[in-house]
């Protein structure tokens, strides 16, 4: 394969729809001793949006509370979610507050293709809300807090 070649297929094999039948097709199809020899190198980028980085920072957190038991199955009252108050703080815990309005708000953004919030932190309030001695709160915080990383723009 000569070099313009060799661009040609390594354009062909970055990030792109069919790149994956395209790589197959090339081992399959390309003699044994052209691969061995040829004069270039490929890699696959695989790029994550904001929203599937969100999206699967939820689900991390979901995952959580299941693995902790905090996972209920039967949802609150009405009435619980007309609280006027932040967090719903006065009627649910902290964790029914993530399941039932959080984590499903947040989920049906994403579906709807919606906008984001731009400043958004709420790992402050579970800092405090948990009792130091919760076996699930390290654990949480940390999830918590690298779902807040995600709205601050501190992705690291």
């Amino acid at each position: 394969m000569d070099e313009q070649g060799a661009r040609i297929v390594a354009g062909m094999l970055r990030n792109e729809p069919g790149a994956l039948f395209l790589q197959c097709s090339l081992f399959l199809f390309l003699h044994h001793a052209m691969l061995c020899c040829a004069p270039f190198s490929f890699s696959v980028e695989v790029t994550m949006t904001h929203h599937d980085s969100v999206r699967a920072q939820l689900h991390t957190i979901e995952t959580l509370l299941r693995q902790h038991q905090l996972w209920q199955d039967t949802a609150p009252q009405p009435e619980a979610f007309a609280s006027t108050q932040p967090f719903c703080l006065d009627t649910l815990a902290p964790f029914e507050w993530l399941q039932w309005v959080l984590i499903p708000r947040m989920h049906a953004l994403l579906e709807g293709g919606h906008p984001l919030p731009q400043a958004f932190a709420v790992s402050p309030y579970y800092e405090m809300a948990l009792d130091a001695t919760h076996p699930a709160r390290d654990v949480m915080l940390a999830e918590l807090e690298r779902l807040d990383a995600l709205f601050s723009g501190d992705n690291a």
